[in-house]
């Protein structure tokens, strides 16, 4: 579709997503209204309705834009990999994922999605996007499934260290935690 062809609902739809992602990201599923994100998005809570009829339904487009954005990113990893060797894919795809989150958007919209697993869309939003993740991951990289599984857990871990600060922390059990692995400053 050309923008003339689009209509204003079309238009408005990833703006509204991009609200979405920042606003739930920094109150969670619970703590976010869609009056904050029509806030944000510059246009009524009445409108944001007629888009995304539920909370449950905009907070999963904003999950999905979320792993939309991670793919997007992986991708543009493995494209700049020096060393196109599997092990060479999956280490730039994990710089680039640990550039991605350094402002802790899309990491704490995970973090949210990840404790309100139990709403059905959202579940099934959640697994959607580990899905497009991990097939992308194996399939760009053509990594062993051992390789791919530990590249995913050490994605994880990385959340964990962002959010528990724990890089920040000079015990022995930290730095067992953070050794090699990268994350954002």
């Amino acid at each position: 579709m050309t923008p003339a062809s689009l209509s204003t609902a079309d238009l408005r739809k990833p703006v509204v997503a991009a609200a979405a992602v920042q606003e739930f990201a920094r109150g969670g599923y619970h703590g976010t209204t869609i009056a904050d994100v029509a806030r944000a998005a510059k246009i009524s809570p009445a409108y944001v309705v007629k888009l995304f009829p539920t909370k449950e339904r905009l907070f999963v487009t904003a999950v999905e834009t979320c792993f939309d954005r991670v793919v997007q990113v992986l991708a543009a990893g493995a494209d700049s990999a020096e060393d196109q060797s599997p092990e060479g894919v999956l280490f730039a795809m994990g710089g680039a994922y640990a550039q991605l989150i350094a402002d802790r958007t899309l990491l704490m919209l995970q973090v949210h999605a990840q404790s309100v697993g139990e709403l059905t869309e959202v579940g099934q939003a959640m697994r959607a996007g580990l899905r497009e993740v991990v097939d992308f991951a194996k399939s760009r990289s053509r990594a062993s499934d051992d390789d791919v599984q530990r590249f995913i857990a050490y994605g994880q871990l990385c959340h964990l260290i962002v959010t528990a600060q724990i890089d920040e922390v000079p015990e022995s059990w930290a730095r067992l935690l953070t050794a090699g692995i990268r994350h954002p400053d």
